[in-house]
């Protein structure tokens, strides 16, 4: 069984160890979606730090239309925020692209992701701050992020922990029904998460921590995209000479 409050308590403090030996004094500082894993990484690092030394930064590309959940969440937290649109930066790096070099499809749907890490890490630095990753273990499971957008960060809680064990530990921690419970959406495509997918996050979960193989087909996906995702989950290979 979870155990939601010894597995939140032991990352609490986790953090706090994290702080003290890689930036003691300073900030934790993320991007702010509105989802339950911005949620409850924040709500994390308001327990350990205190709210005055975590900073949220919002990010629409223009209109965002559950920013509301984003503000909801910063305000039940009652932490510092930055609102930065990233369209005018989106736009103008789209409009910079050369015509004999068309974006591709996925290039432009991984553009906003990276212009927003950018944003996170810029603003970190002014204020003294460590960058907090916010992706999940069933994300990283099967490549559900964005290398070097939100899959980057200075450190993070929730690597380990996978979607049905994160709601949890954001009910521990208190935080509104609306947030942990929100259908998660992309905010690239317009489509949610387990739509792109093809799948549940309670399949996958069940897959990969109960051994509960789904049927053959979505076993066969889950297994391929995680394959395809190894290369995200290490360090950048380095030639070594002698």
């Amino acid at each position: 069984m979870f155990d939601a409050v010894r597995v939140k308590n032991e990352c609490v403090e986790w953090i706090r160890e994290f702080f003290e030996q890689n930036g003691k004094g300073c900030n934790a500082v993320l991007g702010i979606s509105g989802g339950k894993d911005s949620s409850v990484a924040a709500a994390l690092c308001v327990e350990a730090l205190g709210r005055d030394r975590v900073i949220g930064v919002l990010m629409p590309k223009g209109e965002q239309h559950d920013i509301d959940m984003a503000r909801l969440l910063v305000s039940h937290l009652g932490i510092k925020s930055y609102e930065i649109n990233i369209k005018d930066a989106f736009d103008g790096l789209v409009s910079a692209f050369p015509d004999e070099l068309p974006l591709s499809t996925q290039a432009v749907t991984n553009l906003p992701p990276r212009l927003r890490m950018a944003t996170v890490y810029a603003v970190s630095q002014c204020v003294n701050g460590r960058v907090v990753n916010t992706c999940n273990l069933s994300e990283d499971w099967v490549g559900y992020s964005t290398r070097y957008g939100d899959a980057a960060g200075d450190f993070s809680p929730m690597a380990n922990l996978c979607v049905r064990e994160v709601k949890e530990i954001g009910r521990v921690l208190g935080l509104p029904d609306v947030l942990v419970d929100k259908v998660p959406i992309d905010g690239l495509c317009g489509k949610t998460d387990e739509d792109n997918l093809g799948f549940t996050y309670e399949t996958l979960d069940k897959y990969i921590r109960d051994g509960i193989q789904p049927d053959a087909a979505t076993k066969e996906r889950i297994d391929r995209l995680h394959r395809m995702n190894q290369f995200k989950l290490q360090l950048m290979p380095t030639f070594k000479w002698e």
